[in-house]
């Protein structure tokens, strides 16, 4: 039984027919790890806080700058030279103290990422480079766990849902890292500041989706939006026989 307060904090779930009590307590009894906590990462940590997802980690090793409050809005100006992690700490407690709120101000790397998420039912990829975007990826497929990939440029975000042993993995729509030209980021090729807000907020609903047991998530469709166009397209990606990851000689 949820207690009175809780009754009340997710009254508007509760009566929600496919999720009640027994779907807000597998919410609370969820948990979810966030890996970035800049533009992606501050919508989908919002959400999923304000859902009463019981554990929610955030991992990310940067500091709060300038240039980051035009769309990371978990951050404020008076939090510029703070670690990201204690600055989104100290919004979120505020916004649902009974959530359990874990840090991790080290840099995820081969080393420690697949003790990270061994921790969690489901990781959200909310990072802005293709180095970590490809190591989440693999350590979540080697360790069986969901992910949901999310990725801005300019005017245009994607998203997808990855269940190991189920659906197509990143890599079998990116086989290989691009290098170079190619790898350009946000910080050199500019991104819309309310776009991370749209593919952010995705990525949490896909992640309560999953932890409540409902609905279809974006399995084998990555989804495109395009903000200058106000567009989405969706593209069905077939798993591959030859990734390098989840292919056949992997399985």
């Amino acid at each position: 039984m949820l207690k009175t307060d809780q009754q009340e904090r997710y009254a508007r779930h509760l009566i929600l027919e496919d999720v009640g009590e027994e779907g807000q307590q597998k919410l609370i009894d969820g948990s979810v790890l966030v890996i970035g906590a800049g533009g992606l990462g501050s919508p989908a940590l919002f959400y999923l806080v304000a859902a009463g997802v019981g554990r929610v980690g955030v991992a990310d090793s940067d500091r709060v700058e300038l240039s980051n409050l035009q769309r990371q809005v978990l951050h404020k100006t008076e939090n510029i030279g703070t670690l990201k992690v204690e600055s989104a700490a100290a919004v979120l407690s505020q916004l649902n103290p009974e959530v359990d709120l874990v840090t991790y101000s080290s840099r995820v790397d081969r080393a420690n990422i697949e003790g990270l998420i061994r921790e969690y039912d489901f990781v959200i990829d909310a990072t802005d480079n293709f180095e970590s975007k490809f190591l989440i990826n693999d350590a979540c497929v080697s360790k069986g766990t969901p992910y949901s990939h999310g990725g801005i440029l300019r005017f245009r975000g994607q998203t997808i849902t990855v269940i190991p042993g189920q659906s197509p993995c990143y890599r079998c729509i990116f086989p290989e890292a691009l290098e170079g030209e190619d790898a350009i980021a946000c910080s050199k090729a500019g991104v819309l500041g309310v776009l991370p807000g749209v593919i952010g907020t995705l990525q949490a609903t896909e992640a309560i989706k999953f932890l409540l047991g409902v609905g279809e998530l974006l399995t084998g469709r990555l989804l495109t939006y395009d903000s200058a166009s106000m567009k989405f397209r969706e593209v069905a990606v077939r798993k591959n026989p030859a990734c390098p990851v989840c292919g056949e000689p992997h399985v």
